[in-house]
């Protein structure tokens, strides 16, 4: 009669937990190799452990273990089904903003003196689905306070943009950028004309706005 042969077949039915042999029993690399996978003690009949030692080749039959030793592992010891990942929000779509199409209105909130004419217009907010807000902005010569309740970034187009106040008195003109933090005091102001675009963080910027 041959002797046993134990293979990666015997290893899945006992695991987890141990799993007698004859003394004499040949052990396949590939079930050493899934005993370990799985936590399987391998022990022959005189009481001495097998050593689960993967091989240095792991060929097509160790990869086939390894992902069945995967699926055990999700299905748990009570097994189940595999539940299909879930898709997240859909992604909003990219959009293009047409500066020509976009006229900037009277701003609407107290603080620029009446002499001074400041207007602006979102064209990226939170009804886009995206977490910034976008728009552009003008002022002509003067100047205001203003405090912000949200992050900023001012990329300058036209003219010069002095920022006093927090902002140290700097003179930002076309092609600068400007960054302004959460909970800064800042003094908008231009001797003669200035258009930039802001991108503020979160979108509903103008909700702390009163």
């Amino acid at each position: 009669m041959g002797r046993q042969v134990i293979t990666a077949t015997e290893v899945q039915l006992a695991a987890p937990g141990r799993l007698l042999v004859a003394e004499d029993a040949i052990v396949t690399p590939l079930a050493r190799d899934t005993a370990a996978d799985l936590g399987v003690s391998i022990e022959r009949s005189t009481g001495i452990a097998v050593a689960p030692e993967k091989p240095e080749q792991a060929g097509e039959d160790d990869l086939m273990t390894k992902v069945r030793a995967l699926v055990t592992a999700m299905l748990g010891a009570g097994g189940g089904g595999l539940t299909a990942p879930t898709s997240g929000p859909p992604r909003p779509p990219v959009k293009v903003v047409d500066q020509h199409e976009h006229v900037p209105q009277p701003f609407p909130y107290p603080g620029p003196p009446p002499e001074m004419k400041v207007a602006t217009v979102d064209v990226v907010t939170g009804d886009d689905g995206s977490p910034m807000a976008a728009g552009y902005m003008t002022i002509t010569q003067g100047s205001f306070p203003w405090t912000f309740t949200y992050d900023e970034v001012q990329i300058v187009l036209e003219g010069e943009l002095h920022l006093g106040g927090d902002g140290g008195g700097r003179i930002a003109r076309a092609g600068d950028v400007c960054y302004v933090p959460k909970g800064a005091h800042i003094t908008f102001g231009t001797p003669t004309w200035a258009r930039f675009v802001y991108v503020t963080f979160p979108a509903d910027w103008d909700s702390g706005v009163s």
